[in-house]
């Protein structure tokens, strides 16, 4: 290449690097409403995460509660966007990455609702760093309690999951079942609550099954592997707190006596040879 190509070509890269900023700077004059709604649009995964990490203030934007869906029995208009009756009808309208608020006050019936994206559910608003592989159910409750899912006698387990999920600040409660059927992905448990109601047959409830077996997958992606992760989580009832039957095992029990509970930290994944 000549000297003069060669500065013909750095020109171009830099009209290029012009071009770019100037655009990034034009679509940075708006204002934090008039992004969050382009922001709306885009879908949670990848689209949505790879905004998060432009800039601080995209993040802010990308990760917003008034991006979440919302499960709100109280809300008499359901043509609002984004808010549904019940967490059966939100979790089959989300999308891969969506974090879905669950409305504190009052019982939420649920009943082998089979989660098969990543999703996260929460109870209540907290910060949410953007992770490419979580979906998240969150309860919009100080604290466990005010936000309870119940699940109807007889059926197999209040949640069924077969992909990555993220359920903080919840009460899931159980009888001759369980709380939680792990089959695969991560699934992430965070400061709830998780009760298997007294029953004369309640050696036949367990608030967490995995049936989930280990997957074989490069040193790059171990973050994919299957498994359960218990962390400040209360647990009720049952037979035993967790009950595998794939080749996970439980790991790293750690367990903290409060005055009126016990409060749980555990890992349930494959357990490494020495």
């Amino acid at each position: 290449m000549t000297v003069m190509e060669n500065n013909k070509e750095q020109l171009k890269k830099c009209q290029r690097k012009r071009t770019s900023s100037s655009c990034y700077s034009r679509i940075n004059n708006l204002d934090d409403g008039c992004l969050m709604h382009i922001f709306s649009f885009l879908s949670p995964i990848p689209d949505r995460f790879n905004t998060a990490l432009v800039c601080h203030r995209w993040n802010y934007l990308a990760c917003h509660p008034r991006l979440w869906l919302r499960v709100d029995r109280s809300v008499k208009d359901l043509s609002e966007p984004g808010v549904f009756p019940n967490i059966e009808t939100a979790v089959s309208a989300s999308r891969p990455g969506d974090t879905i608020l669950i409305a504190a006050g009052g019982t939420h019936r649920v009943a082998n609702i089979q989660i098969n994206k990543p999703l996260c559910l929460v109870s209540y608003p907290i910060l949410i760093v953007y992770e490419p592989t979580i979906f998240v159910q969150i309860g919009a409750g100080e604290i466990p309690d005010d936000t309870m899912l119940t699940c109807s006698r007889g059926s197999d387990s209040a949640l069924e999951f077969l992909s990555t999920c993220k359920l903080s600040n919840l009460t899931v409660k159980a009888e001759l079942g369980c709380c939680l059927l792990h089959r695969s992905g991560r699934l992430i448990i965070d400061g709830c609550l998780l009760q298997c109601e007294s029953n004369p047959l309640d050696f036949l409830s367990c608030p967490i099954v995995s049936t989930a077996c280990s997957s074989e997958v490069l040193p790059s992606q171990t973050k994919c592997n299957n498994g359960v992760f218990v962390s400040q989580t209360r647990i009720e009832g049952g037979a035993k707190a967790v009950l595998t039957s794939g080749d996970l095992a439980l790991q790293r029990v750690r367990v903290v006596y409060a005055r009126t509970s016990l409060l749980f930290w555990f890992d349930v994944e494959e357990m490494l040879s020495n």
